[in-house]
């Protein structure tokens, strides 16, 4: 098949050179084509060599991205899905899959041209494997990849073959969930980074700095096990509320076997693959700030906690938790770093868009 993926990060380039080393033609679209090699290496948490991909093109070009694509993977910060799905608008067909990697981030409207020309849209629950790149545009560490992917459809039609090629492409077992709105309500990085986030800067403020970068994971506390289990019980409470099959959105705390914050503290400060990994931070003369520019607060804030809160407010679900950690985020930062998601549809129309 051809295979586009769109974004050069961490997980698109885990996925472009799997994809690339099945034998399928892997275009990548990245702003920065001249920092690539051919192949993309692929190494595990010991630095040895799992496998190579050779890619059959790398470009800034999105006609040329696109042109003759089978799958389109969007594998961009969901800051970035306004953008990317402009500029794919022109040269996208109804013959194409196009795939949100991870799902979330209210996708399914800011790509609605996308879905409304007859593509086929999918997202994944969460991603198939945790990547960090080694070297940008020529090698990436493979640090554990999931048992089973999961992944929503629109059309519900296309469930079937788009689960078999998945499956092919990354040699695991792929789940077909009942409708796409299960990916978009997982409670991943919009409630497991931004509970952590207000743990981290509740009290920062223009002129209060830090000694150094906190770890993320490993210095975990039992604040943000307590914030994110609340969040994590009001997005449960929306998903019973609303008219849909939504059993596959599992509680994190089912999702980590954590259901007290002291459980899920030594918990997530024990996963391997998040060992090293620090906070979004920058460092001014020897100290330390928050990074208001990263996607852990632009994408997890703005298109991922947003994209709940609205949901859960057009179903009159209280959610103070959740609502708590917004107006601190857009107080803290007076929300000037970008826009930021809005669902406006009615609940009729909100419903139709997962019973396609």
């Amino acid at each position: 098949m051809n295979i586009t993926v769109i974004g050069g990060g961490n997980i698109g380039t885990l996925m472009a050179a799997e994809a690339a080393n099945k034998g399928h033609n892997v275009t990548v679209y990245t702003s920065k084509p001249y920092k690539w090699g051919n192949s993309i290496d692929v190494y595990d948490s010991d630095d040895n060599l799992l496998i190579r991909g050779v890619m059959s093109k790398i470009t800034d070009n999105m006609e040329t991205a696109l042109k003759h694509a089978d799958y389109v993977w969007v594998t961009v910060p969901a800051q970035v899905f306004p953008i990317i799905a402009k500029e794919m608008a022109p040269y996208v067909t109804s013959k194409q899959k196009i795939g949100i990697v991870p799902g979330f981030g209210g996708a399914e409207f800011i790509f609605r041209y996308e879905i409304e020309k007859g593509c086929t849209f999918f997202g994944l629950q969460r991603v198939h494997s945790i990547a960090r790149l080694k070297e940008y545009g020529k090698s990436v560490y493979q640090l554990g990849r999931k048992k089973c992917l999961e992944v929503g459809v629109i059309p519900l039609g296309d469930s079937e073959e788009t689960c078999k090629d998945m499956s092919s492409i990354f040699d695991m077992p792929c789940k077909s969930l009942p409708n796409y709105l299960s990916v978009t309500l997982t409670p991943s990085n919009p409630i497991f980074h931004t509970s952590r986030l207000y743990s981290l800067f509740k009290d920062w403020h223009e002129g209060i700095t830090y000694p150094r970068n906190i770890l993320f994971h490993q210095e975990w506390n039992d604040e943000a096990s307590e914030i994110m289990i609340a969040c994590d019980n009001e997005l449960q409470t929306l998903c019973n509320k609303i008219p849909l099959d939504l059993s596959s959105v599992e509680s994190l705390q089912d999702y980590y076997e954590s259901h007290s914050p002291r459980e899920m503290t030594n918990k997530i400060r024990s996963i391997k693959a998040f060992k090293g990994l620090k906070s979004p931070m920058i460092e001014i003369e020897n100290r330390w700030i928050p990074d208001w520019n990263s996607r852990y607060f632009i994408a997890d804030f703005n298109y991922g906690l947003k994209v709940i809160k609205d949901i859960s407010d057009l179903f009159d679900v209280p959610t103070p938790t959740i609502d708590m950690l917004w107006q601190w985020y857009c107080e803290t930062t007076e929300n000037n770093d970008s826009s930021f998601f809005e669902l406006g549809v009615s609940v009729d129309e909100f419903i139709s868009i997962y019973k396609k």
